[in-house]
């Protein structure tokens, strides 16, 4: 009897300039009915790229040689009514990227209606409690109030999990999940992990888990398949792959996590930004004269302080008002309250004022595909801002591209090429490439390494921690990986629902936590 999805000898080449390049070499692996199975492997290493395989979702410039059987039938070389059929129907995806999966147009609610009533047939108030049972599965709060919510309405997190209800509408045989758990938080990712472990085993459905996250594939993986340059090197049951690793690249894959502690804050080092009592509310309007009826309380009196040289880690659930504080401290978003930065007040100051302070507080961000043009090079991405602010104008900008994609561990080779010729974690290095490259003073870190494999996790922590001694930079690191958080940052503020819960050295937090909901998310981490 055939697997439930089977996998034989795939290999996939794309052609561009007239010339093929090899993605994939001859893997072959099987997912059986109420099983896990995960990819794991570097950004590049051809995880996605199988997946995408699976129901012929690879572009005109793909060449795919080999088998692919769902449930006995060739996927590959299938005509496209039996492929729209069994796409988002019978195997359906979880995408990594959520804010390029979902229409910037449509609220949630007609985006989970239309999957609805293409797959099923259900419309009309059927289908609306249909939605609201699986958004408040997958962990939405107030599900009723969001329904007509646009993605750009939800934090990263909750854009994901919108994606993951979507995926699940129609009872799929097999869930394909492309690193979906990587904007949540550990809390949510512990429940997320644990629905579709339910799910999995109460409908009888096959799951292919890629990942880069080993602390996930061994929770939740009954056999693990690793990647690298295309080809499986080693694969078997997950048990044994941990315990016991036959392939180098794997012993270096269960050896990469974070470690260690940023060096000592200056003494003396100057106070680059404060915040003194911050809140920032959004008012709530209703009518034809948009009055006022309440505020959603984003953040709730938040006082700070970070030095050069130093780190703040901020850390809670999706939605708890992390970006927002960072947004307002940038003088990005409206707030009320104090705001120094460098020993200037900004609150008072003008749009055209803060221009010129700019190129000192620099943000990555959490999606890098909906960051970066993708119209421009990453060339000119990354001296986009050189070009702004004038930073070294007798210095020849590929010079000076050339050196901050060295130290983001890019090609340089590359620095010609487009966004969506690159991974996802090769992405969020240009997203980092593109900040570091004018030295600023404050850099907002918005789950940076949220996107990478955990070998460049630890490349881009190592890398951040010299930077930081090197050119006193202020860190604001917002993380909902504690692991990271703790090897990054030396002061952690505590974030639940706009409040402040907790607040005080990395030490004391993570060994001696005083909030009930500290310790909540330290269990959930572990």
């Amino acid at each position: 009897m055939s697997a439930l999805l089977e996998v034989k000898d795939l290999s996939v080449s794309f052609r561009q300039d007239g010339k093929l390049t090899q993605a994939v070499r001859n893997v072959s692996f099987a997912v059986e009915r109420g099983e896990t199975v995960a990819l794991v492997g570097e950004s590049g290493s051809g995880k996605s790229v199988s997946a995408l395989s699976t129901v012929s979702l690879l572009g005109d410039s793909a060449q795919v040689t080999g088998s692919v059987t769902y449930d006995g039938q060739q996927m590959i070389g299938a005509d496209e009514k039996m492929l729209r059929k069994v796409r988002g129907n019978d195997i359906s995806f979880i995408f990594q990227e959520p804010m390029t999966s979902l229409n910037p147009l449509h609220t949630i609610e007609k985006q989970l209606a239309e999957s609805l009533a293409l797959h099923q047939g259900i419309a009309g108030a059927t289908a609306r409690a249909r939605i609201l049972e699986l958004l408040e599965k997958v962990g939405i709060q107030d599900a009723q109030s969001r329904l007509g919510a646009y993605p750009h309405q939800l934090s990263g997190g909750q854009r994901q999990r919108v994606m993951i209800a979507m995926a699940l509408a129609n009872k799929p045989d097999v869930l394909i999940a492309d690193e979906p758990t990587t904007a949540l938080d550990v809390t949510i990712q512990a429940q997320i992990l644990d629905l579709l472990k339910e799910l999995k085993d109460s409908e009888g459905m096959g799951l292919l888990f890629i990942t880069h996250d080993l602390g996930i594939v061994r929770r939740i993986a009954d056999r693990v398949c690793v990647m690298q340059q295309g080809e499986i090197v080693e694969q078997g049951p997950t048990k044994d792959i941990f315990e016991n690793p036959q392939h180098p690249y794997t012993i270096k894959l269960l050896s990469a996590e974070p470690t260690g502690e940023p060096a000592p804050v200056p003494e003396g080092a100057e106070e680059i930004v404060k915040t003194d009592h911050l809140k920032i509310w959004f008012p709530i309007t209703e009518g034809l004269l948009r009055r006022t009826v309440g505020h959603v309380k984003a953040v709730n009196d938040a006082t700070l302080s970070v030095r050069a040289g130093e780190t703040l880690g901020i850390v809670g659930e999706s939605g708890s008002g992390k970006t927002t504080l960072a947004l307002g401290i940038m003088r990005l978003i409206a707030s009320d309250g104090g705001i120094t930065f460098m020993d200037q007040d900004v609150r008072k100051w003008s749009t055209r004022e803060l221009r010129r302070l700019r190129k000192d507080m620099q943000i990555v961000f959490q999606d890098p595909f909906g960051s970066l043009s993708p119209r421009m090079t990453c060339f000119q991405i990354i001296a986009e801002g050189l070009t702004i602010h004038k930073v070294d104008p007798d210095r020849n900008q590929r010079e000076l591209v050339h050196e901050v994609m060295l130290e983001v561990g890019l090609d340089p080779a590359t620095m010609d090429r487009y966004p969506h010729e690159f991974s996802g974690g090769q992405r969020q290095r240009i997203a980092i490439a593109r900040a570091m490259v004018l030295r600023p003073r404050l850099l907002v870190l918005d789950e940076p390494t949220s996107a990478l494999d955990m070998t460049v996790q630890v490349q881009i922590v190592d890398l951040l921690r010299s930077l930081q001694v090197k050119y006193g930079l202020a860190y604001l690191f917002i993380s909902h990986d504690l692991n990271v958080v703790r090897a990054m940052s030396h002061k952690v503020l505590v974030m639940k629902r706009g409040d402040v819960v907790e607040y005080g050295p990395v030490a004391d937090l993570y060994e001696r936590p005083q909030s009930s909901y500290t310790r909540t998310l330290l269990q959930a981490a572990t």
